[in-house]
């Protein structure tokens, strides 16, 4: 019989990853998350570079690096696979950048606004399942998620919905990205 007062851990579902399979997706999928992220910024300076918008976006595409900077070296020093769909990816973010700011800065902030709340979930989700013994890990995604907030705030704070067709255009960024995500943590 077991004591109703001691906190059972939860129990691993079938298909769940074990603790360390859990670290792993937790890198690559990141890992993948700040890359896209840097693609992104980088597709909409190469529209809006020379813009009022240019230095806003300057700004988060330098914080993303950094992002992308720690997650290359938890790659290299925890020996995690990145994932196959770098390639995508880079191509993929360059296009959702440039397309969002070609249809002008507003636009490209409600990019920013949609990639950025689905991070913000996923990084909260993170956080929540990552343990003591993995503090330093949790505490990097936790830094990184309030930085994710703190453009998301950007993005609203300069239109963001005010472009044409906000709620279908974040709704479809939002898909893509939850999809990103699936995908990148798996393969």
């Amino acid at each position: 019989m077991t004591d109703p007062t001691v906190q059972q851990a939860p129990r691993r579902m079938p298909g769940d990853p074990d603790k360390a399979a859990l670290v792993d997706r937790v890198i690559r999928v990141d890992h993948a998350g700040e890359y896209g992220a840097v693609r992104i910024y980088e597709g909409q300076l190469a529209v809006l570079g020379k813009s009022a918008a240019g230095p806003v976006i300057r700004h988060m595409a330098e914080q993303e690096r950094k992002h992308l900077s720690t997650f290359n070296g938890l790659v290299a020093q925890r020996r995690v696979r990145p994932t196959a769909l770098l390639p995508l990816w880079h191509l993929a973010g360059f296009a959702l950048g440039a397309g969002t700011a070609l249809l002008g800065e507003k636009a490209a902030m409600a990019c920013t606004v949609a990639v950025e709340e689905v991070i913000d979930e996923h990084y909260a989700g993170q956080v929540a399942a990552l343990d003591d013994d993995e503090a330093d890990l949790r505490d990097t995604c936790e830094t990184f998620r309030q930085e994710e907030v703190e453009h998301r705030d950007t993005g609203l704070e300069h239109g963001a919905k005010d472009a044409p067709a906000y709620p279908v255009l974040t709704s479809a960024i939002k898909a893509g990205s939850r999809l990103a995500i699936w995908l990148s943590e798996r393969i």
